[in-house]
């Protein structure tokens, strides 16, 4: 299957008002081509209503949609060179496999036995090959998924879009199916327009995440960029959980600072750093914890603790609130209770602000 080259995708002040409610207030940005772009956030975002703008499902109140540098944005759906994978897959019941994948083709009128031909290096390609038989009731949702990104990636489309394809799968599934959708994108090099409100998915497939809030981009970067480094205390707990404290900056040299909690010291990466007042967002895994020493000068005590095979997850109440803490070390557990000094690990910590 020879695919069409992969498309760009461009928002030039795109903004979307459903009556007197504006989902969308002003949005700019672009996707090259030959990447898989991730649009993040909770319920409410935007992120659905941008995705049906690119397709075609709505249309803009003001602004410009481009792909693969063409204006799109007065172009109804079938007309656009972009294909679509939806949440409930939209597989016809009463076609088998084949069918389903060759339906999009024999549509546009290709002829019937090259249109079979396709659909059949269609499904090799996502690793159905000799399944085309089976109806879709007769697969496994993961099989039914993949079914559904075949009859889009035939097609040929400049732009790939995703919306939640895995929230129908159960947790083992969603991890093999997202690597499978990963893969495939890196060898064929599509552009991929992915949207989910699972951090994990969004973090395992992405070469760039862009998380949404009321419409707008609040953060956009590679994924570990976005962990590492979030801008605000929405998004460190939204890219996995994130304790929040309040710090000070006592010192700035270079791109690092050092900041104090009750008198712990610790060094952090960050540019553009101040003195002062700031928050620190740290992640559940970059806190430690031992029993308390006299000289301890950040200190707490466990408020509960829960054994989870591979880790234990603590409850640490502190002055500055409750700290959630997951520790590796399930052989040194420690019990309710115990009162203990806390130090933080070089990796997991961000100033936010």
């Amino acid at each position: 299957m020879s695919n069409t080259a992969a498309g760009s995708v461009v928002f030039e002040n795109v903004r979307k008002t459903f009556g007197a409610f504006t989902a969308i207030p002003d949005l700019s940005l672009t996707i090259e081509p030959g990447t898989l772009v991730t649009l993040l956030g909770p319920s409410g975002c935007g992120k659905t209503t941008t995705l049906r703008m690119l397709a075609g499902l709505e249309h803009p109140s003001a602004g410009r949609i481009l792909i693969g540098g063409k204006d799109v944005t007065a172009l109804p759906a079938n007309e656009r060179d972009v294909s679509m994978v939806f949440q409930s897959y939209a597989l016809f019941p009463h076609m088998t496999a084949l069918d389903n994948v060759a339906y999009g083709l024999e549509s546009s009128r290709i002829r019937r036995k090259e249109a079979r031909e396709r659909a059949e290096e269609g499904l090799k390609l996502v690793g159905l090959a000799g399944m085309g038989q089976r109806l879709p009731a007769e697969l496994s949702g993961g099989q039914q998924q993949r079914v559904a990104v075949a009859r889009a990636l035939v097609l040929e489309p400049q732009v790939l879009l995703l919306d939640e394809p895995l929230s129908n799968l159960d947790a083992r599934l969603r991890r093999r199916v997202r690597t499978e959708i990963r893969d495939l994108q890196q060898r064929l090099g599509f552009t991929a327009v992915y949207v989910t409100h699972d951090q994990d998915e969004a973090l395992a497939v992405s070469d760039r995440i862009i998380v949404m809030k009321d419409g707008q981009i609040a953060q956009a970067g590679a994924p570990r960029d976005l962990y590492d480094a979030p801008a605000s205390a929405f998004i460190a707990d939204f890219m996995g959980e994130a304790n929040v404290l309040p710090c000070d900056i006592v010192g700035v040299e270079g791109d690092s600072a050092t900041i104090s909690v009750e008198g712990l010291q610790h060094r952090v990466a960050g540019r553009n750093i101040r003195t002062g007042p700031a928050q620190l967002a740290i992640r559940p895994n970059a806190i430690t914890l031992a029993p308390r020493t006299s000289d301890g000068s950040f200190n707490g005590e466990i408020t509960h603790a829960a054994y989870l095979g591979d880790r234990v997850e603590y409850e640490v109440k502190t002055s500055n609130g409750t700290l959630f803490v997951v520790d590796p070390a399930v052989e040194q557990a420690l019990a309710p209770r115990t009162e203990v000094t806390i130090g933080f690990k070089n990796r997991g910590i961000a100033i936010i602000g």
